[in-house]
């Protein structure tokens, strides 16, 4: 995919499924989802709330993948 196809794409399933991750594991979150995701099925947004950054997933079980190995750090918000 070209990187518009990738922006089009997120946009039509964001927000997905909603994680949010404390901001002291944002690298480890990142890399997690470097391995186990591709480009298009995940995106990362900074500070969205006071230590706290916010990882969007297009599969539930990504999700809730995500959100068990970063437990107790995660606080899942389904749409």
């Amino acid at each position: 995919m070209t990187p518009q196809q990738i922006v089009d794409y997120k946009r039509s399933w964001m927000p997905g499924h909603v994680v949010t991750l404390h901001s002291d594991l944002t690298s480890y979150g990142k890399d997690w989802c470097k391995e186990q995701c591709e480009k298009q099925e995940w995106h990362f947004r900074s500070y969205t709330d006071n230590y706290q950054h916010t990882f969007m997933f297009e599969n539930i079980k990504t999700a809730q993948n995500f959100e068990v190995e970063f437990e107790p750090y995660t606080n899942q918000r389904m749409p």
